[in-house]
């Protein structure tokens, strides 16, 4: 079919009005389906890095919402593989007000623990000194920095919400890292020395450190195992599973990104099947020639059908270009329930994309040029639209 490229090219040039909008209209449902299926690769089969491979979260089996007892802890570093266990409270707080740009992860920590169980985050010797020693200390994320305008030695107030406590902190430290770098963390202590006697010995999560990634599986057994009769049960998991954990809040999202992708295909195999059933029916008579002049039947077909895939194509790529944009925005916002300041769309998506592109072009255009290369030249030459 290449020797017939030209006129392929032509006859999709010939109503450029059409083209050009049935590529438009291909390239916004590409984007979009390319955004949801690099989400869903994202959520779904994005592998943990090597230093994720090695935590576990530990949370109360009811809900986040639950608490544990601190002394949980010392009863964990018994458990075989762990090398170490860290608290790790949610705060929540508000921060100027409630608006949802001014949302990040507000979260007491124990500072020792915090270097140990997360290498990966690249902090000053001198810094990590200052936020360990000063107990209103609060270590800051650099993208949070930036996004706020802070600088070492600012001072913030957030007021608490599920604590009843209006707490302030002194920036002394800045961390990098490759990913979960939009965090406030600050000492453990100072939040229990600031909260009701009731609450002061209760936590809503460890976080765990393996000794190697063979040893999670077991140790997350045996950890539930060891509270399994206790007032307050556990659930303990990667800590990968218990980001992604957060979108079951919105639901079966997996279900939810498969039923829009599947009615995005179908709308674009109607919208490619409308446009090729048009462009096929003004050229009846044409047809009838190019068989006059000597084009197989097979030779219509493949020519016909050419032109679908050329114009889904030339949309697919635009669209999935559009999409690598959007996820590039993506990027740069707030990191909400998970992280996706890494969203891209990977080779299988570009590819499956791709070839989807390809499919529908192909499927949507056979029905009617098969019809049109069946007609006989007679038939073809009498008819009139």
């Amino acid at each position: 079919m290449f020797r017939y490229f030209p006129l392929v090219v032509k006859n999709v040039l010939r109503n450029r009005r059409r083209s050009i909008l049935t590529v438009l209209s291909i390239a916004a449902s590409l984007c979009l389906l390319g955004v949801l299926m690099a989400m869903y690769h994202a959520f779904y089969f994005g592998e943990a890095t090597p230093e994720q491979a090695l935590r576990l979260i530990t949370r109360n089996r009811i809900s986040l919402a639950n608490v544990m007892p601190v002394s949980y802890r010392d009863r964990m570093k018994q458990v075989p593989g762990v090398r170490d266990v860290g608290i790790f409270q949610w705060f929540g707080g508000i921060y100027k007000d409630n608006d949802f740009k001014n949302f990040f992860a507000r979260m007491a920590v124990e500072p020792e623990k915090l270097y140990v169980l997360y290498p990966e985050y690249r902090i000053p010797d001198d810094q990590k000194e200052a936020f360990r020693r000063e107990r209103s200390a609060c270590l800051v994320g650099r993208p949070l920095m930036e996004r706020y305008g802070w600088k070492l030695g600012d001072r913030v107030t957030l007021a608490g919400d599920i604590f009843p406590v209006t707490m302030e902190f002194t920036i002394r430290a800045v961390y990098d890292a490759p990913n979960d770098n939009e965090n406030f963390f600050f000492n453990y202590e100072y939040l229990r020395e600031s909260i009701p006697e009731p609450r002061r010995d209760a936590v809503s999560t460890f976080a765990i450190l393996a000794d190697s990634p063979d040893s999670v599986p077991r140790i997350a057994h045996d950890i539930d195992a060891m509270f399994q009769n206790a007032p307050a049960q556990t659930k303990t998991e990667p800590e990968r599973a218990f980001q992604l954990s957060f979108l079951s809040y919105l639901g079966n999202v997996k279900l939810f990104l498969l039923s829009i992708c599947g009615a995005i295909t179908f709308t674009l195999l109607l919208v490619s099947g409308n446009t090729m059933a048009m462009s096929v029916r003004e050229r009846v008579r044409e047809v009838g020639i190019m068989k006059t002049l000597g084009f197989t039947p097979p030779a219509v077909l493949g020519i016909i059908v050419s032109e679908s895939v050329f114009i889904t194509l030339i949309g697919g790529v635009l669209g999935l270009a559009l999409s690598e944009v959007i996820c590039a925005f993506i990027r740069q916002g707030p990191i909400t329930m998970v992280d996706l300041d890494t969203l891209s769309l990977p080779p299988a998506v570009i590819l499956g994309g791709a070839i989807l592109a390809c499919f529908i072009g192909a499927v949507s255009s056979l029905l009617p040029a098969w019809s049109a290369s069946r007609r006989s030249i007679v038939d073809s030459l009498r008819f009139s639209d």
